[in-house]
């Protein structure tokens, strides 16, 4: 029977419930979305999804190459590479637990309207903007390395495979999330301006789920 570590992916269903949690993570590719699909319409809010579905796309593709070529040539530097990757993803979840408590984190009014800038736009300008906020992330390709280097087997012979899965996978997800923006985004943007709690506790949520995976993925890795 065919499972995913024939394919060299490693704890897959962990890896579903880490990716939801990146996805569900408010980010500026989600805030973009959501506040152009409320305030001007469906067909902008599919050319904002594009853009952040090719950005993202490009940036795991530089990731997953540079960490086919360490895992082929240093196999031992790639097994560093995930204990560091787990420890920085501990980190992240650290600082949004942190932010939950001390800022109630929110996507506020004021925040929406700075992430359209309060003024109609076109379709190929919202692609444009839209790319540039997913390539324009600093800390995107580390957090891709940190994050697919805890599923891949470094002893599968055909590394370029399970990293595929796994964008494929994360990829999948972020269109569903988005699209989900794109239909319910007036009700969404409303609900989130109204109640900040909410948007606190989520936040703070996805901070303690990041700090559990790690660990997790972290003592099975010391196991094996």
């Amino acid at each position: 029977m065919l499972t995913m570590e024939s394919f060299g992916v490693l704890n897959y269903v962990t890896y579903l419930i880490g990716a939801l949690l990146i996805i569900l993570l408010p980010g500026p590719n989600s805030l973009y979305v959501l506040a152009l699909s409320a305030n001007q319409g469906k067909r902008i809010g599919w050319t904002a999804v594009a853009g952040v579905l090719l950005g993202d796309s490009l940036l795991i593709l530089a990731t997953a190459l540079g960490a086919v070529t360490i895992l082929t040539a240093y196999p031992a530097i790639f097994m560093v590479i995930k204990y560091a990757g787990a420890a920085y993803l501990i980190y992240i979840g650290y600082h949004l637990i942190a932010g939950a408590i001390k800022s109630w984190r929110q996507v506020d009014e004021q925040s929406l309207e700075k992430a359209v800038e309060n003024k109609a736009t076109t379709g190929g300008k919202a692609f444009r903007k839209a790319l540039l906020v997913s390539l324009l992330n600093p800390k995107a390709i580390l957090f891709f390395l940190s994050f697919f280097a805890q599923f891949v087997d470094p002893a599968y012979p055909q590394p370029v495979i399970p990293f595929l899965i796994l964008a494929l996978t994360i990829q999948v997800l972020s269109l569903l999330y988005l699209s989900l923006l794109i239909y319910a985004g007036t009700t969404l943007a409303e609900t989130f301006r109204k109640r900040k709690k909410m948007s606190a506790v989520s936040g703070g949520g996805v901070g303690v789920g990041f700090v559990a995976f790690a660990i997790k993925l972290a003592l099975a890795s010391a196991a094996q």
